[in-house]
């Protein structure tokens, strides 16, 4: 019998932490993941992070697209674009080539926003936004 794979759904949900985990750790995925719980660590994926009303994040993030709706701390390099919504709290490190802020959203970060992917910059600049 042939193993037959459907093809990868990056709108879809593939992998969710709810309200109440906590984890501490290296996160990689495909797909589309969703944080309500706590997470520390490292986070990597080409594809999309949503970090809901109930998560607290303090991590290092490099994907292509991150929504944020609860409390995020740490570096975002997103390849594609970050979007703080009202709910979202963030403190730290933004590199994207697009940010969306709504109103009522907390942003105390260094942002920089640039036409190519995070790991595309130059090296002076990657010099810059490593700690």
């Amino acid at each position: 019998m042939k193993d037959k794979t459907k093809p990868l759904d990056e709108s879809k949900i593939t992998g969710f932490f709810d309200d109440g985990t906590e984890f501490n750790g290296e996160l990689k995925f495909k797909g589309s993941f969703r944080v309500e719980g706590s997470f520390r660590g490292t986070i990597e994926s080409e594809s999309q992070l949503i970090i809901g009303e109930k998560a607290n994040v303090d991590a290092d993030v490099k994907v292509a697209h991150v929504l944020i709706n609860g409390n995020f701390r740490g570096t975002i390099k997103a390849s594609d674009k970050v979007e703080i919504h009202s709910h979202g709290r963030v403190n730290g490190t933004i590199q994207t080539p697009r940010l969306i802020v709504e109103e009522g959203a907390f942003l105390q970060a260094n942002c920089q926003t640039t036409d190519a992917p995070a790991e595309a910059a130059g090296p002076d600049l990657q010099k810059i936004l490593e700690p």
